[in-house]
């Protein structure tokens, strides 16, 4: 495993009501975030690749990781800290190849099999989710929910895992404690930060709820 601390709070960027994902990534990163993912769907690659290079020097400017949803070219040419695949992208050793072996790569899961299936592909953390309906998400796969996290979760340590497992699918700042008492090491958030009004206190709150209740025995990678 790399050297790299996992954050245990992610936001993953959305188009805000007014602006770009950069004006959402600029208020999310202003309110604290260390963990950003561009996602960027249904946009042509040269024009997210101009997201990303912005996104890298905002993200290198306030001391955060920049993760790059679906494009591992698009990660490198950026100077971006990482790439996020999707079961149905890339393969997670040809984006290796891409990317050299010291960029981050995380892959999505929805069942314990898809995240065996991940460890065997080499991957530095999981986006387990969905825990609940989102919109920011088109074909959703089958929601987990907080009794199919705890199910998850035991089959993990019964496996004896050790691989950061980011819940992910929209969460609130309420659902943090007892998402975490499940075992999960982290959570990821869109929704619950884009265009709210007090980004700063939201962020703080999720922030605080983390650190009381996250697992701190779960090694980072």
């Amino acid at each position: 495993m790399k050297q790299t601390m996992i954050e245990k709070l992610h936001y993953i960027s959305q188009t805000p009501k007014t602006g770009t994902h950069i004006d959402a990534i600029k208020a999310v990163l202003a309110a604290g975030s260390k963990w950003i993912q561009l996602r960027i769907k249904d946009m042509e690659p040269h024009t997210v690749l101009n997201f990303a290079k912005q996104a890298t020097h905002l993200c290198a400017a306030a001391g955060a990781k920049l993760i790059v949803n679906d494009y591992p070219e698009i990660a490198l040419q950026a100077g971006a800290d990482g790439v996020h695949l999707g079961l149905n992208d890339m393969p997670i050793r040809e984006a290796r190849a891409i990317v050299g072996p010291h960029m981050i790569i995380g892959g999505t899961a929805n069942t314990f099999e898809h995240i065996m299936q991940r460890v065997e592909e080499g991957v530095d953390y999981i986006g387990l989710g969905p825990y609940r309906f989102t919109n920011t998400k088109q074909n959703l796969s089958p929601i987990i929910g907080l009794a199919g996290y705890t199910r998850i979760l035991q089959s993990v340590r019964e496996a004896g895992l050790q691989m950061p497992l980011i819940a992910i699918g929209g969460i609130v700042a309420s659902d943090i404690p007892a998402l975490l008492r499940t075992g999960l090491y982290g959570i990821a958030v869109s929704g619950a930060l884009t265009d709210q009004k007090n980004p700063v206190t939201i962020f703080s709150d999720m922030h605080t709820a983390i650190n009381l209740h996250s697992n701190h025995n779960q090694i980072p990678c």
